[in-house]
């Protein structure tokens, strides 16, 4: 058993699969009831299962909470080949994850990239998606959002204090939200670095940059329908009101493409809320209280 530091203590259980490939995935599991889908939680591009601590610790043991380390992130295996470091593999992972714990359906709570690999699960196992939350991602994203986060990724910086990376990890966000003080950033840095040989870097491969560094043309690919395909379940979209990845009008049109989809928008926050905001919060309780398992 393993138990992150605070007030709750509340603990999860480390466990691990192995993935067709031969890779070790990491996950957190905390317990809940089992008379309904678990809380499926996918982290973003350059984050780890750690970003989930308080949610799982807010909804466990109402619900049964599983959080995944993507491949190439926390305590999950690196990837000998970094151009397997995209979505469509990190949406097999996700569903030989569920049949190795033999969970039939989960409710999936995806944050950037994780709510791109929601979608695309939507589109190859859609039975396994019993809801989704959407956490500040689309199916169109922003390039000011995509050249920011692209701006950092895969660079395999050493700070010599938890303060200098977390001044390092504000400036990578612009200081969004502005109502951090030093001393979120610093909680936000542990969650997303690690200690190493006597510095601090960040808790991933820095090969998951590879797709990103790509020669040549990149196909562009419609996400729509694979958003559309996720409206035949329900479905919660938060939204940070500064967010640089997902616009306000690119929200209004998928209302159109879902119009049963709901939404909350967090004021204040950029790309991505933590959902710990309370409006975030009070969306996410009204939509789970709604589901009928």
């Amino acid at each position: 058993m393993s138990a992150d530091a605070g007030p709750t203590e509340i603990r999860f259980r480390d466990g691990y699969v192995v993935v067709a490939d031969g890779l070790r995935l990491h996950y957190r599991d905390y317990a809940g009831a089992a008379d309904k889908p678990p809380l499926l939680c996918l982290h973003g591009l350059t984050r780890n299962a750690r970003d989930f601590a308080d949610f799982a610790e807010r909804y466990s043991p109402h619900w049964r909470v599983i959080a995944l380390d993507f491949r190439g992130r926390g305590s999950s295996e690196y990837d000998p080949l970094p151009a397997r470091y995209t979505p469509l593999t990190y949406a097999a992972d996700v569903i030989q994850l569920l049949d190795q714990l033999m969970v039939p359906e989960a409710v999936f709570v995806g944050t950037s990239l994780g709510g791109l690999v929601t979608m695309i699960v939507a589109s190859m196992a859609p039975q396994r998606i019993a809801a989704s939350i959407l956490n500040d991602v689309g199916p169109e994203l922003s390039s000011a959002g995509l050249d920011r986060i692209g701006s950092y990724v895969g660079n395999d910086t050493r700070f010599a204090s938890w303060d200098e990376a977390a001044d390092a990890i504000a400036d990578n966000n612009r200081h969004v939200p502005a109502s951090y003080a030093h001393e979120d950033w610093v909680k936000m840095a542990r969650r997303v670095c690690r200690e190493e040989s006597g510095a601090i870097r960040f808790d991933y491969d820095v090969g998951i940059a590879a797709p990103f560094e790509a020669k040549g043309p990149v196909p562009k690919v419609d996400m729509w329908p694979l958003f559309k395909a996720l409206g035949h379940k329900p479905l919660l979209v938060v939204h940070g009101a500064l967010s640089d990845l997902l616009s306000a009008e690119s929200l209004e049109k998928m209302h159109e493409v879902v119009p049963d989809m709901q939404s909350v928008t967090v004021p204040g926050v950029g790309h991505a809320p933590m959902l710990d905001e309370p409006g975030a919060v009070a969306a996410i309780d009204a939509f789970l209280a709604k589901l009928d398992f």
